[in-house]
């Protein structure tokens, strides 16, 4: 460790670069399989149009979609290019973060933070979904791992392990808060969503788990994704992360009115938390 330490940051940085296009092609798998309930490990990589497996050499990040240029060895159909953008965009994070904090105990927990960020977003822009394995799975690990790797900063395991837990109550109650909020709004002004509660299906009553949990707008997979976030950046994170996640939510609805020309229309609010949480961890506080 101490070796790597004495290296000069540009090879840190270029060593986070290449890491991340590899955890990036990992990624394209993970936002194509889990929802699907697919395994992650088997089969190994395939084209999705003729099923043909995937060599080793056409698996390079980034590299191989160029020299295929964007098409299948096999049968020749187009590659999308979302897959090379999220191999390059997680090896750009990946070094972006490198670069901010160096070679710190807390860089590879940021470093893989931000990889499962770039999971939820990938996952609920094309499904409207965040899975549990994410958001919950990512909460029970940062409540365990944050605390333990701060502690080689120099700071206690019982007051990191509190402020982890604060910022998860923190994070997923704030939203929480306005999703129910917005919801009790909506029935008194008498407004109706093409998604909730759904066609032929009652409003839900306060005896019902519904009326606490679900919610027009808001799911419940983004409070648990905003209750992760938390665990990890601590209670001082949460609010710059919603009020980031806010402005990038509203950007991305409006231009998502102005493709669908709906205003309407839904769409998945993790990748504006994702952009919102990873703009607070590469920018510098404003304080």
């Amino acid at each position: 460790m101490s070796e790597l330490s004495s290296l000069p940051p540009q090879f840190f940085v270029g060593l986070s670069l290449v890491a991340g296009l590899l955890i990036g092609s990992f990624l394209n798998v993970v936002i194509y399989r889990l929802p699907r309930g697919e395994s992650l490990v088997f089969p190994g990589s395939r084209c999705p149009s003729c099923g043909h497996a995937v060599a080793p050499y056409d698996n390079i990040p980034v590299f191989s979609y160029l020299w295929l240029r964007g098409k299948c060895r096999s049968c020749h159909t187009p590659i999308s290019a979302r897959y090379p953008a999220i191999e390059l965009l997680t090896g750009l994070l990946f070094a972006a973060i490198a670069w901010r904090y160096g070679f710190a105990p807390m860089t590879l927990v940021w470093q893989l933070f931000a990889a499962t960020l770039v999971a939820a977003a990938g996952i609920d822009f094309d499904h409207q979904i965040i899975p549990d394995e994410i958001s919950i799975g990512g909460l029970v690990a940062a409540l365990v791992v944050v605390p333990l790797v701060r502690g080689f900063t120099g700071v206690a395991f019982v007051p990191a392990l509190i402020d982890s837990l604060l910022g998860a109550l923190l994070g997923g109650g704030l939203l929480w808060i306005v999703g129910f909020a917005h919801a009790r709004v909506s029935v008194a002004l008498g407004r109706e969503f093409e998604h909730w509660p759904g066609e032929g299906e009652a409003l839900p009553k306060p005896s019902e788990s519904d009326y606490w949990l679900w919610f027009p707008g808001i799911g419940l997979g983004d409070i648990k994704l905003l209750a992760m976030i938390g665990a990890v950046q601590g209670v001082m994170g949460v609010l710059p992360t919603l009020i980031a996640a806010s402005v990038a939510g509203l950007v991305s609805g409006l231009a998502w009115a102005a493709v669908t020309r709906r205003f309407n229309a839904p769409f998945g609010f993790a990748p504006a938390i994702a952009a919102g949480a990873l703009l607070v961890l590469l920018l510098p506080p404003l304080l």
